[in-house]
């Protein structure tokens, strides 16, 4: 394990990797290393294969395992940079060929039955109604919304600013629903979250800044309740407020500002959603489909 991490200190230190690609690549790292329970020195091509196929049984998206293996090819550069290994084992594998899916998203009543679970009458359900709400009003990336800093907060104006990917720093409208949830669990925080002089908004039980995984749970568990547990990813309110402003005639340009995509190209996905769900309609109600 000791090559693990010294591999992610590389990462870190000599080339900048954010801390969520290199807390993917450890876990890839580490759990391949436990599947094959050999050393590096003797890891093979046909070990390789044979863990992708492993994945491929346990339901990885091609995605997901295009991923590990790119975890891989980075790791295995970097033995032979430190010459601990002669012969890179995924030389000769080709990537792995995805196939585009558009990003699943809640139709308007599945988003308005989703938000109308947190119970309001407990300090942890006026949490969970102020994260619901501000997901969907804002479209945040879920490591952007557990980093939200008291600081960022301009409640008065209605805007949050956001540090999303690249530290690139945004401004997003909240509006007048989630603010006035947000400002009911704020009510709150300190005195039961024993957030006192904890500069982070979203807080667990303990006190502590709620991680990627705790605000996971909390979605999927309120997922689970109406059924649609399967159909939610970290991302769904994000694509669900994506396209729900498109749907309404909001323009591509502004929904790319507010979602801090670097690239008009990245949210144009939104439009062939749109498109097919357009279709879907002509293909149910036309008389001639």
């Amino acid at each position: 394990m000791k090559h693990i991490e010294d591999f992610l200190n590389y990462l870190t230190l000599e080339k900048g990797y954010s801390p969520n690609t290199i807390e993917a690549y450890g876990r890839d790292l580490k759990d391949f290393f436990n599947f094959l329970k050999k050393d590096w020195k003797d890891v093979t091509k046909e070990d390789v294969l044979l863990y992708l196929r492993e994945l491929q049984k346990k339901g990885f998206s091609q995605r997901s395992s295009s991923r590990v293996l790119s975890s891989f090819r980075t790791f295995f550069k970097y033995l032979i940079l430190e010459s601990v290994i002669k012969v890179n084992p995924l030389s000769g594998i080709k990537g792995i060929r995805q196939t585009k899916s558009l990003p699943a998203y809640l139709t308007m009543e599945e988003v308005e039955e989703l938000l109308s679970l947190p119970e309001l009458s407990n300090p942890i359900g006026k949490r969970d109604k102020a994260i619901l709400e501000l997901m969907y009003a804002t479209g945040l990336r879920v490591s952007e919304l557990v980093e939200l800093k008291m600081g960022d907060l301009e409640l008065d104006e209605g805007f949050i600013y956001v540090m999303g990917k690249g530290g690139k720093r945004r401004m997003v409208p909240i509006g007048e629903i989630a603010l006035k949830y947000l400002s009911i669990y704020l009510n709150v925080r300190e005195e039961f979250f024993e957030g006192k002089g904890n500069p982070f908004i979203f807080l667990n039980y303990k006190g502590e800044p709620l991680t990627r995984q705790g605000l996971w749970k909390i979605i999927k568990g309120y997922g689970k309740k109406i059924g649609i547990a399967d159909k939610l990813t970290p991302h769904t309110l994000r694509h669900s407020f994506a396209t729900h402003l498109l749907e309404r005639g909001a323009d591509l340009r502004s929904i790319q500002i507010m979602l801090g995509h670097s690239r008009i190209s990245t949210t144009q996905i939104y439009t062939h959603i749109a498109a097919e769900r357009l279709r879907r309609i002509w293909e149910k109600f036309h008389p001639r489909a």
